[in-house]
């Protein structure tokens, strides 16, 4: 019995020893896999860093831009890297959400980076030959993105946004249009606005007092109102608005500029190939 015992005691010590040592085993392997996708993951933020600074977007956002916009991988990558240079030129520069164009935003926040204002009625002026008045300027920056309104701009809506200014259909530039110059945002265009985007517009001869131009504006919009205003109910639809463009093309931005020059479009363009 007392052999028995002896060896029973010294199975037991023996098993004991083997589990131990694979339970070691198991520890030490599972501590090695995770310092290897500790490593890997480290890995993958400093190549994601590396590609975003070389405005590669991720996987994700490309296919989800590629849906939304007329633009391909080569030229949305391109439009990023455009993006983050003039992010860097804003004077609120963290690039927090160059760096994450998903994120939700409070729109009541008044730190939000992106393009703002200065930099973006410079691109406006310089590079799409947009030559309009202040308020019209203010109109564009605040219809561009039309989630944020009045926020800088962020990388989807800067994107979005020159895919209708630069590749838009028709539809999507009407709509893009009317926005601007509903400035109400009550889905019609109103005489008062009209006397206002018209008054502006029209350039003061000298010798013209102020009430010669009230009147000479106030012309031009009953003029405006013949053309635009289909059904006749003294406001312009975005129905009145459509059908009186596609009888005229020209009528597009007869309030006012609003949209870049085919020479602007095409160099533009040119420079994302």
């Amino acid at each position: 019995m007392d052999q028995m015992s002896q060896a029973l005691t010294s199975g037991t010590v023996l098993l004991r020893s083997v589990s131990i040592f694979l339970s070691n085993r198991r520890q030490s392997k599972q501590l090695k896999e995770k310092a290897e996708k500790g490593e890997k993951k480290k890995k993958g933020k400093k190549l994601t860093k590396m590609d975003e600074q070389l405005g590669k977007l991720q996987p994700k956002v490309l296919e989800s831009l590629k849906r939304k916009t007329h633009f391909n991988k080569n030229e949305l990558e391109t439009l990023s890297r455009i993006y983050r240079k003039l992010v860097s030129n804003c004077p609120i520069t963290s690039r927090q959400l160059a760096m994450n164009p998903g994120m939700m935003i409070n729109k009541q926040s008044t730190s939000i980076e992106g393009i703002d204002r200065s930099v973006f009625r410079e691109l406006l002026h310089s590079t799409f030959d947009i030559v309009t008045e202040e308020a019209l300027m203010e109109r564009i920056f605040c219809t561009w993105d039309k989630g944020y309104e009045g926020l800088p701009i962020r990388l989807e809506g800067w994107i979005c946004g020159l895919s209708v200014f630069l590749k838009g259909t028709l539809t999507e530039k009407l709509q893009f249009c009317f926005r601007i110059y509903d400035l109400n945002n009550d889905n019609f265009i109103t005489r008062d606005e009209m006397f206002a985007l018209l008054r502006n517009s029209l350039m003061k001869h000298p010798g013209d007092d102020d009430e010669t131009r009230e009147e000479s504006v106030k012309d031009l919009v009953e003029i405006a109102l013949r053309k635009f205003d289909v059904d006749k109910d003294g406001k312009v639809s975005f129905m009145d608005y459509t059908t009186a463009v596609k009888a005229d093309i020209l009528l597009l931005e007869a309030f006012g500029q609003v949209l870049p020059t085919d020479g602007a479009v095409n160099s533009f363009l040119s420079t994302l190939q």
